[in-house]
């Protein structure tokens, strides 16, 4: 309906055109007519932007000087004081003598533009169409070509500034810039930012090396932590780092240890602690910087299975550390990084029951000077504080249906993540453990969208990082998956496939531990 509207109001328009014009204009004369002498023209009106209706079945052939069509039919060349009308479906040219002209004189020639900045043309009414649905185009008259569109590169080098404008820096200003400034203001950057800024000039790269930067970046706020994982694969080097602000993994190019298989048992300040098969030999690398440090082996003979934890002397590692690892039959030692040594503090408590029963898949925690373990039996958690070398122990019952769990810390809070398993249905949960009631309570769980996937199945869940930001590996049969939880906003996410550069192989990871990247910690 809406069309058929537009075409009467089209048709009105044109009749009142030539109501107006029509009693004065000439018609053309048909193919094959005589052309009959003309009397002396009156005076007339100006002639009318667009050809009365009647003449557009004429023919162009009949006009004695052509009209040239413009650009997508947007532009076309009149003869001055011709009547036009021209219809891009039809392929015609159609125009009129005009009055008082004799036949052959040229006229001045002029561009007539046709203007559809107040409506627009969904479709010529030519061919049969109502597409128009709007009032009648308007010609504008100018004596310039037709406006085309500019290419991109014309537009943008109009809006570049001159050469002659650009500023150039002072050397004479930025000479003097001040150092500690300089250094504040890197200490900021992302850490892929400050590894690419490393490469500018020897200066730059000397930069990390300096107490000044150390005490900077230690002052600056701290991002997300990122993880330290050992992969299932055979190869010389089967490290793997994962960035989760960019969500990335890295792999060094060249392996840190001389041995092949080593455990990321603990770590902190952005020191990592590993452990090798012997549970003898200790090695603590910065893996920002690929800088390794083997210390002595504990002074137990023997094999055992051993836990381990990380704490450090000051607010960073430049201050040093302490490395402490415990047994199962309350054997225990403790490395300080400033003497270069293991001592052992002190006896083991009588009070406290022997086997531990420790439960080794679960990574000691460390608040501060304290370090957290994980017991089985009775179920609870064991401390040691290294600075006083008082020992603790809370006996704390575990939810029900609970597996796999390990402990984690946030913001100097314990707490607990496991697998809640009851007939077929699996969720991971988080706990955060009461210190006035000693008992655990529940603060999160996995979206039930997520869990659907693990029903039916026998899941298996290894916790990779345990501080502020936590890295879950859930595996069952024929299916691994790696997501993490943030701590403080609550919030679950997958962690893409862990892959070889040029290679579509994936890597299934082994074991981990999170870590802060700090790439002036020093081993």
């Amino acid at each position: 309906m809406g069309e058929v509207a537009a075409l009467r109001q089209l048709v009105g328009q044109v009749q009142e055109l030539w109501d107006l014009y029509g009693a004065n204009a000439h018609p053309l004369p048909r193919q094959g007519e005589p052309t009959k002498a003309s009397s002396p023209p009156l005076p007339l009106a100006p002639p009318p932007l667009v050809t009365p209706l009647s003449h557009l079945a004429l023919s162009s052939a009949s006009s004695p000087t052509p009209a040239l069509r413009g650009s997508a039919g947007c532009g076309v060349y009149v003869p001055h004081g011709h009547r036009f009308w021209h219809c891009s479906t039809h392929r015609t040219r159609l125009f009129t003598q005009p009055h008082g002209v004799e036949p052959g004189k040229v006229l001045h020639p002029r561009w007539y533009l046709l203007d559809f900045e107040h409506g627009s043309i969904k479709d010529d009414y030519c061919g049969g169409r109502s597409g128009y649905n709007s009032e009648l185009p308007k010609i504008m008259e100018t004596n310039q070509s037709p406006l085309r569109k500019r290419p991109r590169r014309d537009r943008n080098r109009e809006k570049a500034p001159s050469s002659n404008k650009t500023e150039v820096m002072q050397q004479e200003i930025w000479r003097d810039f001040p150092q500690d400034l300089f250094e504040t203001v890197i200490a900021r950057l992302p850490v892929p930012a400050i590894f690419r800024f490393r490469t500018v000039c020897r200066k730059w790269s000397s930069l990390l090396g300096s107490d000044s930067f150390s005490h900077q970046y230690s002052e600056a706020p701290r991002g997300l932590p990122w993880f330290y994982t050992i992969t299932h694969e055979n190869a010389n080097n089967n490290v793997a780092m994962y960035d989760p602000s960019l969500k990335k993994w890295h792999h060094p190019s060249v392996p840190l240890t001389p041995t092949k298989i080593v455990i990321p048992v603990a770590s902190v300040g952005g020191l990592v602690c590993l452990l090798d098969l012997s549970h003898r030999n200790f090695y603590i690398c910065n893996p920002l910087m690929q800088s390794l440090k083997e210390i002595p082996p504990r002074s137990v003979q023997g094999w055992s299975r051993v836990a381990v934890g990380m704490v450090l002397n000051g607010s960073s590692s430049s201050d040093g550390y302490k490395v402490m690892w415990l047994g199962n039959d309350g054997t225990y030692e403790v490395y300080d990084s400033t003497k270069n040594m293991w001592s052992c503090p002190g006896t083991f408590p009588p009070g406290i029951k022997l086997p531990l029963a420790l439960n080794f898949r679960s990574q000691p925690v460390a608040v501060g000077s304290t370090v957290y373990f994980m017991c089985a039996e009775p179920d609870g958690v064991l401390s040691y504080d290294v600075s006083t070398g008082i020992w603790r122990q809370f006996a704390i019952p575990l939810p029900l249906h609970l597996t796999d769990h390990t402990l984690a810390e946030f913001q100097g809070r314990v707490m607990l993540v496991g697998l809640l398993c009851k007939n077929a249905a699996t969720c991971v949960c988080i706990w955060e453990l009461q210190k006035m009631t000693l008992l655990w309570k529940e603060v999160d769980r996995m979206p039930n969208i997520w869990c659907l996937e693990f029903y039916g199945k026998h899941m298996k869940m290894t916790c990779l990082g345990n501080s502020g930001l936590l890295m879950l590996s859930l595996k069952a049969k024929r299916m691994n998956r790696l997501v993490t939880y943030n701590l403080l906003k609550r919030e679950w996410q997958k962690v893409p496939d862990c892959m070889l550069p040029c290679s579509r192989k994936k890597q299934w990871i082994a074991c981990g531990t999170a870590f802060d990247p700090v790439p002036c910690a020093l081993a």
